[in-house]
């Protein structure tokens, strides 16, 4: 009975900020079922969540640019799961967690202009990207309507996420801004999007006060789990101590990139960057960047530091160079996205289609190896793998490619495919998938962006 009372006595947020008062960091904890029912951070839990104690849902987008090759990026349903073209090849061992949509689109975007610009910043909101070059305009996005809504019940109301800087030079006579940035905290302004994998680890662990951490997150906390390691079960020890070597091992990645000056890859222009350079440096490698990136999001929901994030792998026309990959070289973008059907840069194109579906599948095992409660993280999650051209080579807009993960608290079946391809448009507008999705999180809109209608395969 004294275990229980003494359960019953660790509040996990009290617990932290009291035993670290003046350290200058502050941990959340991961959803441990051994602890009584928690509160959100911000004493904003929603009403069902306390009533429940049942682990937050998340949302995560997680975009590539460019498009894909058509032939190959194709799902078919079978008895139990889903038989995966060569695109989606990196994914066979997740083809239950998946869902594979076929045929939604934003009109808006395939009807605009400009090939790029015009149909990128409108990914996630359905909006036309302005033609004056005067302003910048294109709509709210989905996951910023999200962030308004439930960012409140966390202490980062989303995290915006890239690999490469936001832009400023002019592309089809509009601002590299449409191109480089695929969440909007309204009409006419991007959210900052962050490229370095220090400030966004200072942001989800440390003191956002001061970010110049003098030691090591863990060493300042280590008495504190040490001494909480006594007071849950077995199972949550275990986890615990999972959990914290985790964070851990990004601070060890993150130290080792500063270090390592020897790997090649991808480095941004001085001048992409409108202040001094900060002595956290980029990590070199552009696959060791991405994976840093979909970790850091790992922890965020892990820690219920956030419920909402994007990441663009790449920028829309990107020039990045994916040499590390055997057999490939040229630029993402003019060499391997327009690759005239030549048979050995299409073979070269797939091979970047795949590293980026694998990155997606790296990001669901992260997810799914984490247990909260009876369940994962993956489970209490709704993840989106997109892109806003179909075709890359040829610009096409009128369909998307897109990929859901995740069971969304046991309201989304997944191991199968949502075709809508041979419907009217009005069956067929993304802005109706993402009404679905904001639904899943209480937040139940009339409308948004060009539909007032829900997916409604997704409820099948």
């Amino acid at each position: 009975m004294k275990h229980q009372a003494d359960l019953n006595e660790v509040h996990r947020r009290e617990f932290l900020r009291t035993c670290l008062q003046g350290s200058g960091f502050s941990l959340a904890l991961p959803f441990l079922g051994s602890l009584p029912v928690r509160a959100a951070d911000t004493g904003k839990q929603t009403t069902a969540e306390r009533a429940s104690g049942e682990p937050p849902l998340r949302f995560a987008c997680l975009y590539f640019s460019n498009g894909v090759e058509p032939e190959h990026w194709w799902a078919k349903s079978k008895e139990s799961s889903l038989e995966l073209g060569p695109c989606l090849a990196p994914l066979v061992d997740q083809a239950s967690d998946i869902t594979f949509l076929k045929g939604l689109f934003n009109e808006q975007a395939a009807s605009h202009p400009s090939p790029h610009m015009g149909r990128m910043a409108n990914l996630l909101s359905g909006a036309w990207v302005s033609e004056d070059q005067s302003e910048i305009r294109v709509g709210r996005t989905m996951d910023q309507v999200l962030a308004s809504e439930i960012g409140g019940e966390s202490e980062v109301p989303s995290l915006v996420l890239g690999v490469e800087p936001t832009e400023l030079r002019l592309e089809d006579g509009l601002s590299m801004i449409y191109g480089s940035c695929i969440s909007w905290v309204s009409d006419t302004k991007p959210a900052t999007k962050e490229i370095y994998p220090a400030r966004v680890f200072d942001l989800i662990v440390g003191n956002t006060k001061n970010r110049q951490m003098d030691r090591s997150v863990l060493d300042a906390v280590l008495a504190d789990a040490k001494r909480l390691e006594r007071r849950v079960s077995t199972a949550d020890r275990v986890k615990l101590r999972e959990y914290l070597e985790s964070v851990r091992d990004i601070e060890r990645r993150i130290d080792r990139a500063k270090r390592d000056d020897s790997l090649e890859g991808w480095r941004p222009p001085t001048e992409a960057i409108p202040f001094a350079r900060p002595a956290e440096s980029l990590p070199h490698g552009v696959a060791d960047h991405m994976r840093l990136m979909l970790d850091l999001i790992v922890l965020a929901f892990q820690m219920n530091k956030t419920r909402v994030a994007t990441c663009m792998l790449n920028n829309d026309l990107s020039q990045m160079n994916f040499g590390f990959l055997e057999g490939v070289s040229g630029s993402l973008h003019l060499d391997l996205t327009h690759n005239g059907r030549d048979p050995q840069l299409e073979a070269m194109y797939l091979k970047t289609n795949q590293f980026h579906v694998g990155q997606f599948a790296y990001l669901i095992n992260r997810m799914k190896e984490i247990s909260e409660g009876d369940a994962t993280l993956l489970d209490h999650s709704i993840l989106m793998f997109c892109s806003n051209l179909f075709d890359g080579d040829r610009h096409q807009a009128d369909e998307m490619p897109v990929l859901l993960a995740g069971h969304a608290g046991k309201t989304l079946r997944t191991g199968r495919v949502i075709d809508v391809s041979g419907q009217p448009a009005e069956n067929r507008r993304a802005c109706s998938l993402y009404l679905s999705i904001m639904d899943r999180f209480g937040v139940e809109l009339p409308k948004f962006g060009d539909s007032s209608q829900r997916l409604g395969p997704l409820n099948g």
